[in-house]
C-alpha cells in the first residue's frame, strides 16, 4: 500500500485514528500517512510538494490530542511560521501559540502553562529550557535539513529538544534519495541504530533492500504515486511575515499616499534576497521546485517586481515578459523556457504574460501580490494548467498578513461568497469579482486607521492617483 512493505503496511491499516477537532477532510494516502506517523513514532516525511505534509502532521496532533496528550512543539523555518500558526487555526481547534520575537517568552510560558501547539523557528528553539521531566506530546520539525550540520547550533538545540519528545515528525520536500548522507544524518537522530546499519549499505541506496529497510523510518509518495486522489489544480495562499525593514516601508507607503508601492509591498526593499520575506519564500519554493523537477512561472503586475525577481534568480531565470516585449520575442522566450532544465523560472507581468500564452512546461505558478480582478489571476494560472498538462499544478500565492494583501483577500473572498449565494449562472457569466477605486480606499482608510492606533499617530492621508495604485 503506497509503497510499504506489506508486513509494515497491514500494520499500519490497523491503526485507529480519531480525528475529532480536524476541520478539513484528508485525501485517503493523507490519513494513510498519519497513521503511518502515529504508529512508527519517529518518522521522517518525505512526501512531494503539493501533498500536504503540512495537514497530516496537523492531524497527527489532533489525533494524540483526543488521546490526551497536550503539548506539541512545531519547529520551521521564518519564513513559514506565519503560515503554521494559520493553518493549524484554520484546519484544527487545537491552539497555537507563536514563540518567536519579542514576545517570544511570555508565549512560551503561555504554552507551558495551557499547552497547545508552540510554533517557532530553528533559531529561537535555544530558548527552550525545558526542565529534565518535561514531556513533549511531539516535536515536528518541517524543512528538517535545517540540522543536516551536526555541528550548528540548531542542530544542537533540536537534538536537546528532541530528548523531550517520544514522538518525533521530521518533514522534508527534498527527495533524500539522492542525498545519502543527509538521510542517514536525520535518521542518526530520529532511529540511531538504523542509522549505523544504514551506513554499511549506503553504496546500495537504490536497492530494493535499502528501500525496505528504510521503509520504517523514512517515507515518500509522489505525485504519480497517488494520481487518482490528487485534484489537477492545487492552490496554496503563502503567509510571509515581514521584517522591520518591509514593515517600516509599507507603513511609510500607506500613510504618504504611494498606494503602487504599498500594494508592492515586501519587493519594494532593497536587497530583496535578505529583507523581502515574499523573496525568500519564493527562492525556497523554487529550489523545492527544481529538486522534484518542476520549473516555476513566476506573475506580478509591477515591472519593479518582475526585474527584482528576475535578479534573484539570475542564471536560472529566462528573460522576463512584459508589455514591452513583441509577441514574436515572447513565444522565443517562452520556446527557451521550455527548452530548460528543470528549476528554470519564467517571471512575467500578468497583464502581458498571462493572456494568449501556452506554458504547460510550468507547473508551479507563483502570484507575487494580490490581484484586484480574480480573472486576472485565473487567465494568468491557465497559461500552464490547460489541456495537455502533465503534473498537477501548484499555485503559491505570496501574501503578507496584517497588510492590504490580508484584506484585498478576504474582500475578494466575502465578494465571491455572496456573488455565488445570489448570482444566478447566466448573471455570473456577465459579472466578473472585482475591487473597485471605492472599495480599495475603504482598505487604505482601515490600513491608516490600524496603523496610526498603533503608533499614536493622527496621520489621515487619503489622496492619491487612483490610476497609479491601480498600475493603470
Amino acid at each position: 500500500m503506497y509503497g510499504l512493505p506489506e508486513e509494515l503496511a497491514q500494520q499500519i491499516q490497523e491503526v485507529p485514528v480519531a480525528l475529532q477537532g480536524l476541520t478539513c477532510e484528508l485525501r485517503r494516502y493523507q490519513e494513510w500517512g498519519v497513521k503511518y506517523i502515529l504508529h512508527q513514532e519517529r518518522v521522517l516525511l518525505g512526501d512531494e510538494m503539493g501533498l500536504g505534509k503540512t495537514v497530516q502532521a496537523i492531524a497527527a496532533m489532533v489525533a494524540l490530542a483526543n488521546t490526551g496528550e497536550t503539548h506539541f512543539v512545531v519547529v520551521c523555518p521564518a519564513s513559514v511560521l506565519t503560515n503554521w500558526c494559520r493553518e493549524i487555526a484554520k484546519h484544527s481547534t487545537l491552539k497555537a501559540i507563536k514563540v518567536h520575537g519579542a514576545h517570544r517568552a511570555e508565549a512560551l510560558d503561555r504554552w507551558l502553562a495551557c499547552g497547545g501547539v508552540a510554533v517557532t523557528t530553528y533559531e529561537t528553539t535555544r530558548h527552550f529550557k525545558l526542565s529534565q521531566g518535561s514531556k513533549l506530546s511531539m516535536l515536528v520539525l518541517d524543512e528538517a535539513h535545517y540540522i543536516k550540520n551536526p555541528n550548528a547550533q540548531r542542530t544542537v538545540n533540536c537534538k536537546r529538544l528532541c530528548k523531550h519528545a517520544p514522538r518525533l515528525l521530521f518533514m522534508t520536500g527534498t527527495p533524500l534519495e539522492n542525498k545519502v548522507d543527509e538521510m542517514i544524518s536525520l535518521i542518526s537522530v530520529l532511529d540511531p541504530a538504523l542509522a549505523k546499519e544504514l551506513a554499511t549499505i549506503a553504496f546500495m541506496s537504490t536497492a530494493e533492500q535499502f528501500k525496505n529497510r528504510v521503509a520504517s523510518v523514512y517515507y515518500r509518495r509522489k505525485r504519480d504515486d497517488v494520481l487518482t486522489e490528487l485534484p489537477e489544480l492545487i492552490e496554496t495562499k503563502e503567509w510571509c511575515e515581514m521584517g522591520a525593514i518591509e514593515r517600516k516601508a509599507y507603513e511609510h507607503a500607506i500613510l504618504h499616499g504611494t498606494y503602487p508601492e504599498a500594494r508592492r509591498l515586501s519587493w519594494h526593499v532593497s536587497e530583496v534576497d535578505k529583507h523581502s520575506s515574499k523573496a525568500i519564500r519564493l527562492a525556497e519554493i523554487v529550489e523545492e521546485a527544481e529538486a522534484e523537477g518542476r520549473k516555476v512561472l513566476v506573475f506580478s503586475f509591477f515591472l519593479d517586481t518582475i526585474n527584482k525577481v528576475a535578479g534573484l534568480f539570475d542564471g536560472q531565470c529566462c528573460e522576463p515578459i512584459t508589455g514591452a516585449v513583441p509577441p514574436a520575442r515572447r513565444q522565443q522566450i517562452i520556446d527557451d523556457f521550455n527548452n530548460a532544465p528543470a528549476g528554470q523560472v519564467l517571471v512575467a507581468q500578468i497583464l502581458s504574460g498571462g493572456t494568449g500564452l501556452n506554458i504547460q512546461s510550468a507547473s508551479v505558478v507563483v502570484i507575487c501580490e494580490p490581484q484586484l480582478k480574480p480573472s486576472i489571476e485565473n487567465q494568468a494560472i491557465s497559461r500552464a494548467y490547460r489541456m495537455g498538462q502533465a503534473r498537477n499544478v501548484l499555485v503559491y500565492r505570496l501574501l503578507c498578513e496584517d497588510t492590504i494583501d490580508e484584506k484585498i483577500t478576504k474582500m475578494l473572498e466575502d465578494k465571491q461568497t455572496v456573488f455565488d449565494t445570489f448570482a444566478d449562472e447566466s448573471a455570473a457569466a456577465e459579472k466578473d469579482v472585482e475591487i473597485d477605486e471605492q472599495t480599495l480606499g475603504e482598505i487604505i482608510k482601515d490600513e491608516i486607521a490600524r496603523i496610526n492606533g498603533q503608533k499614536g499617530n493622527s496621520f489621515d492621508h487619503i489622496d492619491t492617483n487612483w490610476d497609479d495604485a491601480f498600475g493603470n
